[in-house]
Formats: structure tokens, sequence, C-alpha cells
């Protein structure tokens, strides 16, 4: 009977998140505080930090609930597999755009370290995205951009909140789920196949003909931030043939993980990789 109960908990938890921009994901993110920075505020503050510190501003911001009220609506993106001769369906959460800093007019879109990533994840209740759900995401898109790469100072601070304005340039307003933009940070198994210790996965920034220019990488050591880095953010409970299962428990199994992940290892990966 209890298993019962939670179980209905759990699928009128989705269903609401699913169906009510009021709710968002998940009761644990906070309001956007009426004093918060902007996202001119916080460049003009990060600029003059150094990466250790610019990590810490991030994590205290998000997890202040410092970004825009539409981070807050989720996007519902669907996904097939034939597991055991079966056609199976799967839904998903996405927020609609990558982890940001400010207010509804004045954001910015803020690369990050994958341990800041993880964690700011971990405390709303997400997971940071496969390059399965990647490609699902950028066909799913109402908002597809050209990337626009830049190749001068790639890990300046000043480069992302260029990077930020080309992005906005491109946009022109244009509102829902954005793909194009931004190479993933992905959870994969890949990074625990690098022989060598502490990188960070990534992937996509898919071209408008459904290509992607970065294949999974895992050369970068994973305090390497640039510009292009972007955070999507996956709900953990998914939807399969109608019932929640946590992405965990997805992963882990190697008939379902194909619904979330391309890696032919079965597991769930978090960082920073052991």
């Amino acid at each position: 009977m209890q298993k019962i109960i939670i179980t209905v908990c759990m699928l009128a938890v989705f269903a609401s998140c699913a169906t009510s921009h009021k709710i968002g994901y998940v009761n644990k993110i906070p309001k956007r505080h009426k004093n918060a920075m902007s996202g001119n505020e916080f460049a003009e503050k990060a600029k003059k930090l150094n990466a250790e510190q610019r990590e810490e501003l991030i994590m205290h911001e998000i997890c202040s609930g410092n970004f825009p009220d539409f981070m807050r609506k989720p996007v519902t993106v669907k996904t097939t597999a034939i597991v055991d001769g079966k056609r199976i369906k799967a839904k998903y959460l996405v927020m609609p755009d990558y982890l940001m800093i400010g207010s509804n007019d004045d954001f910015i879109r803020i690369p990050m370290q994958p341990e800041t990533a993880q964690k700011i994840a971990d405390k709303f209740g997400f997971f940071l995205s496969t390059p399965k759900i990647c490609d699902d995401i950028y066909r799913a898109a109402k908002v597809k951009l050209e990337p626009q790469p830049l190749t001068v100072a790639r890990d300046s601070f000043n480069t992302f909140v260029e990077h930020n304005k080309i992005i906005e340039n491109q946009r022109q307003q244009r509102k829902g789920l954005i793909a194009g933009i931004k190479k993933d940070v992905v959870v994969t198994s890949a990074v625990l196949r690098n022989a060598k210790k502490h990188r960070v996965a990534i992937y996509g920034w898919h071209k408008l003909d459904g290509k992607a220019i970065q294949p999974v990488y895992t050369g970068h050591v994973n305090w390497y931030v640039d510009y292009s880095h972007g955070i999507r953010l996956v709900y953990q409970t998914i939807l399969i043939d109608g019932k929640p299962v946590n992405y965990c428990d997805i992963l882990n199994d190697c008939k379902l993980n194909v619904l979330i992940s391309n890696d032919t290892d079965c597991c769930c990966f978090k960082y920073p990789a052991e």
C-alpha cells in the first residue's frame, strides 16, 4: 500500500510539473529575490574574480534562485526505444535553456566547472544532460540557432559575455526550447574510460543540419571552462510508459538506458569522477 501511495504521489508531482508553469520543476528551487543581481551586475563582479571565487559566486547565485522565471518553466521531451522487441515510450523534463544568472530581461548564460554544475543539479533534483538527450533536445527545440564559434581568448570571462550577446542577437526575443548555441557539459562513462583523471566531457553544438560540431570529448581537465560550454539540466524523474523512474535506475539498466544514453557501459555517472 505504501509503495502504491508513493507512486501515485510521484505521478502527481510529475504531471503538475509538466502542465503547470506555476509549480515549476521542484519546490526546492527558491524564488528570485527582488534585489538579486542582474546579469550585467553579475558579469561586472565576476570578471574581477579568480576562477575559484567565480565558481563560488555562480553556485551562490543560482542556488539562491537568481535566474529568470522562464527557466522555471519545464519543457517535455519525448523519446522511444525498442527494448526486447517492444517499443518503450519515455518523457522527461528539461530546462528550456542553459543555466544562467540574472532577471528575465537581463541575464547571462554562464559556463562553469562540472563539479559546480553537478552540485546545482543535485540540489534541485536534476542531472546533467547526456549526449543522447542533447540530440533529443535539438530535435525537439523550437528555436534552433546557427553556432557562432569564437577563436580568441576562449576561456576569458569577457568572451563569455560577448558570446551571450551574440546568442541574444540571434535569438531576437524568440521563446521556447532553444538549441544550437552551446556545447553541453555531459555525463558519460567516456570520462571513466579516459586514462587521465579529472576530465570533463563535452558534446554537441548542433548545426542547422542537425549534426553536432563536437563529438564526445574528454580531453579537457575538469577545471577548464570556456565560452562554448553550457549546462542543461534534466529533471531526475522520467516517465517510462507512464510510470515514474529515477534516471539513475535507467542508466544502470543495460536495456532501458538506451532511452537516455548512448553509452555501452551501464552506469550512473556523476562529477567528480572517482
